[in-house]
């Protein structure tokens, strides 16, 4: 059994992945971007694990022996399911082990952004606080979560874990489906117009899909609170990126946390590197979910994905 790892390097080189050796033969390459690479390292694989290399057709009609695709994450875009169907690969996945990360980052942007933790930091390390004459300094206004409306689009496990710290903040939770079909009873539901409207807060945590890109757009934002917030820690092409950079700069809505953007690393062609008051943007680099604790779960998920398929077992397998 020859198991392939084709980026090694995306669960950090301070996380051990000596567990895969329990079921074979396990080489494992730091990162693995283009078609050409991954052809040529499964070619003799049964067993591969990926994050965002590309697995299709295109890079798996030379590689006759896999029979399984372990992914490190919850996404599993990179693959192609149905060639996979086709070819009797099954594709597994690993579910809920960065929930509380993903959360906890959440509310990390959030609150620096709606606190303005940024500006006051620097004021203090500035001199100009050792410079005053009183106590305090509150220059530029912030605003208690309390009372206010806390937006959630996708409410999944990370969903409702944000929602339920919205509410110990004493926030009025609502949320949105793209696909209409939650499950959710514990909060409102409601339309795309009164979620836009409504919300001081909105967070941003459903895959990508045809229905999911572009969800937010140059028209949504514009149907956005000026003083509202908006999170994205689900994926880049959730945010038309260009549309965001224009609000932030016209001031159409108050500030933006992102996780993802629309093509990573950011691109030096974004609109969005541009802006560089962290006042009204953060930015950071694919993160929220890679806590240590997250990364070593994530490892050891993969590992008894692959002991459930080896016993003969489904388990998070992902289906077309």
């Amino acid at each position: 059994m020859k198991i392939v790892i084709l980026e090694r390097n995306s669960v950090g080189t301070d996380v051990s992945v000596e567990g895969l050796s329990a079921f074979g033969e396990v080489a494992a390459y730091g990162n693995t971007v283009t078609v050409e690479e991954v052809r040529e390292r499964v070619m003799d694989a049964d067993i591969v694990i990926a994050n965002k290399s590309p697995l299709g057709e295109a890079t798996l009609k030379d590689a006759p022996r896999v029979k399984l695709i372990c992914e490190f994450a919850t996404g599993y875009d990179n693959c192609d399911l149905e060639y996979c169907s086709a070819r009797g690969i099954k594709v597994t996945n690993v579910r809920d082990y960065c929930t509380a990360m993903v959360a906890q980052h959440t509310f990390t942007m959030a609150l620096a952004l709606s606190q303005k933790l940024f500006h006051y930091d620097t004021y203090v390390k500035s001199g100009q606080y050792s410079a005053q004459d009183r106590f305090s300094n509150f220059d530029v206004p912030f605003y208690e979560l309390e009372g206010k409306t806390w937006g959630i689009v996708g409410m999944g496990n990370i969903g409702r874990r944000v929602a339920k710290i919205a509410e110990a903040f004493g926030c009025r939770v609502i949320f949105h489906s793209i696909t209409g079909r939650s499950s959710c009873k514990e909060y409102p539901q409601v339309d795309k117009e009164t979620l836009l409207r409504d919300s001081d807060f909105l967070s941003l945590h459903c895959p990508l899909s045809n229905l999911s890109r572009n969800f937010i757009d140059a028209q949504a934002l514009r149907a956005m609170k000026g003083t509202a917030v908006l999170v994205n820690v689900a994926r880049g092409q959730v945010v038309d990126n260009a549309a965001l950079y224009e609000a932030l700069v016209e001031g159409e809505i108050a500030a933006a946390g992102l996780d993802v953007v629309e093509r990573e690393p950011l691109e030096t062609d974004n609109p969005l590197s541009r802006l560089k008051d962290s006042g009204r943007l953060i930015i950071t680099p694919h993160l929220a979910w890679a806590s240590v604790e997250a990364r070593k779960r994530c490892v050891e998920e993969a590992c008894l994905n692959i002991a459930a398929f080896l016993r003969g077992e489904e388990r998070n397998v992902v289906n077309p």
